[in-house]
């Protein structure tokens, strides 16, 4: 059996190399020319490691006095444009919010709180309170100071019951008194109180390690601006797609929606004013993204394809660097739906993928150590719990997941039913029903839909009828939240916070919990993840990796594989970063001259 797995994945990787496909924000996986194609076949043997890349610029050259950078923001589709914090809900719109908004708090690289930001805080002796004083030299765009109001004003609309965000989930609900606001029981938020205009206290019910290192909200929303605009119209509100506004280090001077804005730089910032004079940020298709790059026509972009790496590791007017993301690719299970009146995950007993021994074989079926190696070039690996190797301290290595064993997922459904009893080669449920199983991908670049075509023919190996759909990125994520009947198993991708919490993906109350599955033991593990006893490093370790066991043991969903962020920048470029707690800020990036620099 695994012999001809082994077959069927090297006809797979032959195949890719003709197929064709368009990327998405998520998935990097963005193509290059044919010639490209090609010098990717050739290097094809060659692996790489992220151990190989430094995550800071190293700066060539002499600055120069202004200047101007283009921002390549690699999709497929335009970006939605719902540039505001409280509102957005997808990466693309996030690299745009990056050039002119930020949050009131940074973070060092353990992904803890600074005294660095554009807010300052203190916590009381036990722990609930904490006390922001933001400084007196941060003010929006148009000039109005950033206040107390702002930062509790964006509390009350994320929990307004009108609201049409992603953010009211589990850290939102921790503040004291906001389940009162938002079921009408109370007109203020008993928790939060703005002692003047620049300070805020926020008091928390239950006191976690987590409110240092992420669970806070951190983006204001400007008052004086919003307060007039009905909770359900904001996200749609010309404020938030037209004329955005934010107290960033650049400040949006015109929209293409979907396509490109322009910057210009805010001289008011308060970190100091930006060396550049302006940004322009452009949605390039990946099919052209190595082109882009060796003409200067963009200096940086969001996300570089890794399976084309070893074509272009030596191009010659970009520096690439590189840094272990926070973030992973799963396949998930569909397993409930969203309550909204309820606000919370319904697990549905009678859903296709409700037994675990399925979900088990299909885990089992997946060679992701492979798919790492041929696909990725060794700049994506086996992926083998669901929290990453971003977080050093609480990634459990010593588990290895549901490890690649056709002949124990054959075993698995062989033992709980699964039988084929037509002869046609899928098998039946175990009451001898057909069994048919729907699974949509997203679009990506040359590796997308070969990879995806690959885990069908794993399943299909096992015996398993598999249905493939690729959808571009907003229809995906679309059905993934409206909870799609067509939709039964699907690979999503999902970023890590700064905390490595994962109740923001898997908590029984969180909206982009998309599988819907829960239980009571997960529920108590997520508690005491973010318990006072927490605070203790080593409790918290233990907490988090009998978790990751739970989830294997349950699989509700199971990782693919971890990823490298690969970022190559214009050698004219002084001052960038990627990763977290580089101290490397947007308002320092310089160039060298003003001309493009291209390739050799």
């Amino acid at each position: 059996m695994k012999s001809t797995m082994k077959y069927l994945f090297a006809l797979m990787l032959v195949l890719m190399l003709a197929l064709a496909a368009c990327g998405s924000p998520d998935e990097t996986e963005e193509g290059g020319s044919d010639a490209d194609e090609n010098a990717a076949e050739d290097n094809g043997d060659e692996l790489y490691s992220i151990d190989d890349f430094s995550n800071i610029k190293t700066n060539e050259g002499e600055a120069i006095e202004g200047g101007t950078v283009t921002f390549g923001l690699v999709s497929d589709t335009a970006f939605e444009g719902t540039l505001n914090w409280n509102f957005y809900s997808g990466n693309p719109d996030a690299q745009v919010l990056n050039w002119f908004d930020e949050p009131l708090l940074t973070w060092d690289e353990n992904y803890v709180y600074t005294q660095d930001g554009a807010a300052t805080y203190e916590v009381s002796e036990d722990g609930h309170t904490f006390t922001f004083t933001i400084r007196d030299n941060v003010n929006w765009h148009d000039g109005e100071p950033v206040t107390a109001e702002d930062w509790l004003f964006a509390h009350e609309v994320i929990a307004h019951p009108d609201y049409d965000g992603p953010r009211y989930g589990s850290d939102i609900r921790n503040v004291e008194g906001i389940e009162e606001f938002r079921a009408g029981e109370a007109d203020t938020i008993s928790g939060i109180e703005v002692i003047d205009e620049k300070t805020l206290a926020i008091t928390y019910k239950e006191v976690s390690p987590s409110l240092v290192t992420g669970s806070i909200w951190t983006y204001p929303l400007a008052k004086h601006i919003f307060e007039d605009i009905p909770v359900e119209d904001m996200s749609s509100s010309p404020e938030v797609r037209q004329n955005p506004i934010g107290f960033g280090p650049f400040i949006v001077d015109t929209i293409t929606p979907g396509e490109s804005v322009t910057y210009v730089k805010n001289e008011d910032y308060w970190r100091g004013e930006p060396n550049l004079d302006g940004v322009t940020l452009r949605v390039i298709n990946p099919n052209t993204v190595v082109q882009e790059l060796q003409t200067g026509a963009v200096d940086m972009v969001s996300s570089f394809p890794v399976d084309q790496f070893p074509a272009n590791a030596d191009m010659s007017n970009v520096e690439f660097l590189g840094d272990i993301d926070r973030a992973y690719t799963y396949i998930g299970f569909k397993l409930g739906h969203w309550d909204e009146e309820a606000g919370e995950n319904v697990v549905d007993p009678d859903m296709k993928m409700g037994d675990v021994n399925l979900r088990r074989a299909m885990a089992h079926a997946i060679d992701d150590t492979t798919v790492g190696e041929r696909f990725y070039h060794g700049l994506r690996w086996n992926g083998t719990t669901l929290i990453p190797p971003s977080h050093p301290e609480f990634h459990d290595d010593a588990n290895e997941g549901l490890v690649f064993d056709v002949e124990l997922a054959n075993q698995i459904l062989d033992e709980a039913g699964y039988e084929d009893v037509t002869g046609d080669g899928f098998r039946e449920t175990p009451e001898g029903e057909e069994l048919v199983i729907n699974f949509a991908s997203m679009t990506g670049g040359d590796t997308a839909e070969p990879l995806a075509q690959y885990y069908v023919q794993s399943w299909r190996e096992i015996g398993l009828n598999v249905d493939l759909e690729m959808l571009e990125f907003n229809t995906f994520y679309d059905r993934v939240e409206e909870d799609h009947p067509d939709i039964d198993v699907y690979q999503g991708a999902w970023g890590v916070g700064i905390d490595v919490d994962p109740t923001g993906l898997w908590g029984p109350v969180s909206p982009m919990n998309y599988t819907r599955w829960t239980n009571e033991e997960n529920t108590r593990l997520l508690r005491e993840g973010v318990s006072s006893e927490a605070f203790d490093l080593d409790y918290r370790a233990e907490v988090y990796n009998e978790w990751q066991q739970l989830m294997v043991e349950e699989v509700p969903a199971f990782p693919t594989v971890y990823r490298a962020v690969l970022s190559p920048v214009n050698n004219r470029v002084h001052n960038y970063a990627i990763g977290d707690g580089t101290g490397v800020y947007r308002y320092q990036i310089a160039v060298t001259q003003e001309d493009r620099l291209a390739a050799e």
